[in-house]
């Protein structure tokens, strides 16, 4: 579903999506883009991505914390693995799981998942 999710992200380099599950429940969504009031254009003219592009588990965390429900125990499906920064948003919302289909260009981010006790599993993408 988290797939499925990526499909609404408007970035043309990547498009990424993420569920927020708890109590086998979908709590929060998310995919990479633009911050609330600007263009839904991730990218500027040479193919860059803006630096204010959301990260689809940041667009997760901040949706579910705007919300009455909490993170705390949940599990964060995502299409590609964590980045570093988005892996700190994680330990600090309380996930206790990390579900992703693709390996990210760096391993930082689930490096320092799993030295926060966090469990990561990879489940590889279907062609």
């Amino acid at each position: 579903m988290a797939r499925i999710w990526a499909t609404n992200s408007y970035c043309v380099r990547r498009q990424v999506g993420a569920l927020l599950v708890k109590d086998k429940m979908i709590i929060s969504d998310g995919y990479n883009g633009t911050p609330s009031g600007f263009p839904n254009v991730c990218e500027n003219p040479a193919g860059e991505t803006y630096p204010y592009v959301l990260h689809a588990e940041a667009n997760a965390i901040t949706k579910v914390a705007r919300s009455s429900n909490s993170s705390l125990g949940a599990t964060l499906y995502v299409t590609a693995s964590p980045c570093m920064e988005c892996a700190k948003l994680i330990i600090q919302a309380g996930i206790v799981r990390v579900v992703y289909g693709e390996q990210y260009r760096l391993r930082d981010g689930l490096d320092l998942l799993e030295r926060a006790g966090i469990e990561t599993v990879y489940i590889a993408q279907e062609e």
